[in-house]
C-alpha cells in the first residue's frame, strides 16, 4: 500500500472511508505524510458512526451512543489499497476501511463484515460464490425546482423521452462517459457494457464477474460513489436512488451469481438448461427468505414507489427461466454459466448488506435442501402470488422478526438496521415527497 502513494507523488492528501448501513461513506481526510500510521495502525472513529441515518444523524435509541459512551472502534484498510479519487479536483487517494472491534475481533455493525461473514460459512462448504452485478443510475438537472433530464452536452437540447437501448442517448453523454470508463480503469473497477434504459436520462453499466463477493460489493460501492461525483464535475447529478419520476421506471441493481466447487466447476451447471438440484436449492433459499429480507433490498421510503405491478421491478416472489418479470431469472445461454439473476434490489441498496443478504439466503437453500415451488411462465404481474412487502413499515417489521434473517445477519446487524430504519420512517412521514427526493438524490 505504502508503494502506490510513493508512485503517485502528486497526491497530497487521502480520505479513509468505511461503508455505514445506508452505504455512505464515512471516515477522515488524511495529509499523505501521515498515511504510513493509517496504514500501519488503522485509525478510530466510534462505533456508532457506521449506524447514522440517512441524514448522518445519531441514532435515538442506539445502545451505540450514550449508553456505551459512544466508544471507538479501530478502523483498517481492506485488501483493496489505495486508488485515486477522479472526480476531485486535486489529486486524491481513497483508502477504504472496515471496523474492529478493540480486541480485533470484527465488528459486526460493519455491513463488508455481514458479507464476510456469509462468504465463511460457504468457504466451510469448500464453495466459491461468483458475482455480477448490473448497477442502473440516473443522470439528473436539479439546478431548478423540478427533477429533469440534463441538456445534451452534444446537441444542447434536452430530450424529454425514455430512450430504451438508444445508441444516441449513450452518445449524448459521450463525454462524461468516456470519463467515466477512464475513471473505472484508474480505480481498478471492471465497467462493462453500458445501455441506455427505460427511464429518463437513465443508464445502466455492468460490472463483470468476480470470483471474490466482497471485492465485487467494493466495485459496487465504489462505482456508486465515482459515478455520483464525477457527475457534478460534467454539471449535472447522477443517482442511483430507486424512482425519481412518477412516470418512468425506476432504477434496480440486479445481482448475477453462481457457485463453484473447489475444482473451480460450475455447481449449478447439469450440461442442460434447467440447472442441478444445487440451483433449484439456492433459488428457493431466495425465494423463502425474500419477504423478511426486503429491507435490505427496498431501504427508503423511495424504494416502494419503484416496487409496483408493471413498472419493471418485481412484486411477487416467483421464480422462472428467462423472464424479467420473475423475481429470480435463470437466464438462458451456455451452460457452464448457469447461474441466478436477483432482480429484487433497487439502485439504492448498500451494496454489502443485498450480497450477504442473496447469498445468504441461498446458502441457507442449499444447507436445507429446499425445494422451490414450479417456475412461472408468461406475466408475473397478472399472476396471484405471495408478495414482497410493498410499505416501508412492513418491511422494517418483517426484517426484525424473522428466524430466517438470523440465520444471514449478526443480531447486531439487525438491531442496528431496524433502529435506522425506524427513525427514518418516522423523520420521513414529516416531509413531502420533493423534499424526501432531495435528500436521496444525492445520498443513495
Amino acid at each position: 500500500m505504502k508503494n502506490w502513494l510513493r508512485k503517485h507523488p502528486e497526491v497530497r492528501t487521502i480520505r479513509v472511508a468505511a461503508a455505514d448501513l445506508n452505504g455512505q461513506p464515512r471516515g477522515k481526510r488524511v495529509p499523505t505524510r501521515f498515511a504510513d500510521k493509517v496504514v500501519e495502525d488503522g485509525t478510530r472513529f466510534p462505533l456508532s458512526v457506521l449506524n447514522l441515518d440517512i441524514w448522518g444523524e445519531d441514532i435515538d435509541d442506539s445502545p451505540l451512543v450514550f449508553d456505551s459512551g459512544d466508544a471507538d472502534g479501530v478502523l483498517k484498510p481492506t485488501e483493496r489499497g489505495f486508488m485515486p479519487m477522479p472526480w476531485l479536483e486535486a489529486p486524491t487517494a481513497l483508502l477504504p476501511i472496515w471496523m474492529f472491534r478493540e480486541d480485533g475481533r470484527p465488528y459486526d455493525g460493519d455491513p463488508r463484515h455481514a458479507l464476510r461473514a456469509v462468504l465463511d460459512r460457504f468457504k466451510a462448504r469448500g464453495l466459491t460464490p461468483v458475482v455480477a452485478v448490473e448497477l442502473e443510475f440516473f443522470l439528473i438537472d436539479d439546478s431548478g425546482r423540478n427533477l429533469q433530464v440534463p441538456i445534451s452536452p452534444r446537441s444542447g437540447k434536452r430530450r424529454k423521452a425514455a430512450e430504451t437501448m438508444s445508441v444516441r442517448a449513450l452518445d449524448q453523454f459521450d463525454i462524461f462517459f468516456t470519463d467515466l470508463y477512464d475513471a473505472c480503469e484508474e480505480m481498478d473497477i471492471p465497467a462493462d457494457t453500458a445501455i441506455s434504459e427505460a427511464g429518463l436520462g437513465q443508464f445502466e453499466i455492468n460490472l463483470m464477474h468476480c470470483d471474490d463477493a466482497l471485492r465485487a460489493a467494493d466495485d459496487a460501492w465504489l462505482f456508486k460513489m465515482l459515478v455520483k461525483g464525477l457527475a457534478r464535475r460534467h454539471g449535472f447529478a447522477a443517482s442511483f436512488m430507486a424512482k425519481p419520476y412518477d412516470d418512468y421506471p425506476g432504477s434496480g441493481l440486479h445481482t448475477h451469481f453462481s457457485l463453484l466447487d473447489k475444482d473451480g466447476n460450475n455447481v449449478f451447471d447439469d450440461g442442460g438448461p434447467k440447472g442441478t438440484d444445487t440451483l433449484r436449492h439456492a433459488i428457493a433459499g431466495c425465494l423463502n427468505a425474500m419477504h423478511d429480507s426486503a429491507l435490505v433490498f427496498a431501504p427508503h421510503s423511495n424504494s416502494y414507489d419503484r416496487m409496483v405491478p408493471g413498472a419493471h421491478a418485481p412484486t411477487g416472489i416467483c421464480w422462472a427461466y428467462e423472464n424479467r418479470t420473475a423475481a429470480i431469472r435463470v437466464p438462458s445461454g451456455s451452460h457452464k454459466a448457469r447461474r441466478v439473476e436477483h432482480r429484487v434490489a433497487g439502485g439504492d441498496v448498500n451494496p454489502y448488506l443485498m450480497l450477504a443478504a442473496i447469498l445468504g439466503a441461498a446458502l441457507n437453500g442449499i444447507e436445507d435442501a429446499a425445494e422451490p415451488p414450479a417456475p412461472i411462465s408468461g406475466n408475473a404481474y397478472a399472476l396471484d402470488l405471495p408478495h414482497i412487502p410493498d410499505t416501508w413499515a412492513g418491511a422494517i417489521d418483517a426484517f426484525e422478526n424473522s428466524d430466517i434473517v438470523k440465520r444471514i445477519f449478526a443480531p447486531e446487524m439487525i438491531r442496528n438496521l431496524v433502529l435506522t430504519k425506524r427513525q427514518e420512517l418516522h423523520y420521513m412521514g414529516e416531509l413531502t415527497p420533493t423534499e424526501q427526493a432531495e435528500i436521496y438524490l444525492d445520498t443513495v
